[in-house]
């Protein structure tokens, strides 16, 4: 990435991945002494869900952000030793100190390029039997916004891998997972127009290409992207996966 990432502008507009994160945390069976590493933790905010389910569990707070881990740990402050923050990429090997009892994972997965490497190092540090529960924006997502810009800046580009739920599910089948459950769910997420949707596009969808501009071409730019969407709506399409670990 181009940029790290402004976390506490994030933490204001992220409502739209913290809905989605609750209800993926929804489908991760868990008895409340687990030690579940959260893969991509941003801001902490569905860290904090997590939590709530582990009275007597531990979490490795992971992100590959300095800026997301330091918001993290300020929300997350009152759960004390019950959390371990470590910044990592997860395209990489994971060194953890001992294998965990889960992975959940949300709106991080698309920023990794290469998911092979991403399912083999989640495998690596996952119990065997256990389980992965995660989503990320698949394959669609945001096509419109990305078109747009695009119309607006014929050099934007957004380095993402918004992948199939076919292609993710035999890579999974690749890296050691079983019994396993992919599948694409719409998700248009209407943004009340002007400022609102302007600093979410900016905050988080045209972030890393901002970086590249100039100061004085960043807020013009965010505003013709805003002004030439058909609606402030962006068409989210979310990749939903569930797997054990062999």
């Amino acid at each position: 990435m181009t940029a790290d990432w402004n976390a506490s502008a994030y933490d204001r507009v992220a409502d739209p991945q913290a809905r989605w994160g609750a209800a993926v945390l929804d489908r991760l069976p868990l008895n409340g002494d687990e030690t579940v590493l959260d893969a991509g933790c941003g801001t902490g905010r569905v860290t904090e869900l997590l939590l709530g389910r582990l009275p007597r569990g531990r979490v490795v707070a992971l992100d590959a952000s300095a800026a997301m881990l330091a918001e993290a740990r300020g929300r997350l402050a009152r759960f004390g030793h019950q959390v371990d923050y470590v910044q990592a990429d997860l395209a990489r090997p994971l060194l953890l100190d001992r294998k965990v009892d889960a992975i959940l994972s949300t709106a991080t997965f698309h920023w990794v390029l290469d998911h092979d490497a991403l399912f083999a190092n989640l495998a690596a540090v996952l119990d065997p039997g256990s389980w992965l529960v995660a989503q990320c924006g698949g394959a669609g997502n945001v096509a419109t916004l990305l078109d747009v810009a695009k119309s607006v800046h014929p050099g934007f580009r957004r380095e993402h891998r918004f992948e199939t739920a076919e292609a993710t599910r035999e890579r999974l089948l690749r890296t050691g997972f079983t019994d396993i459950e992919t599948w694409l769910s719409d998700e248009p997420t209407r943004f009340e127009p002007g400022e609102p949707f302007e600093a979410f596009l900016e905050t988080v969808c045209l972030r890393a290409f901002l970086a590249e501009l100039t100061e004085a071409e960043r807020r013009p730019f965010v505003e013709a992207v805003a002004r030439r969407m058909p609606e402030p709506v962006l068409d989210y399409v979310r990749l939903n996966m569930v797997a054990r670990r062999g």
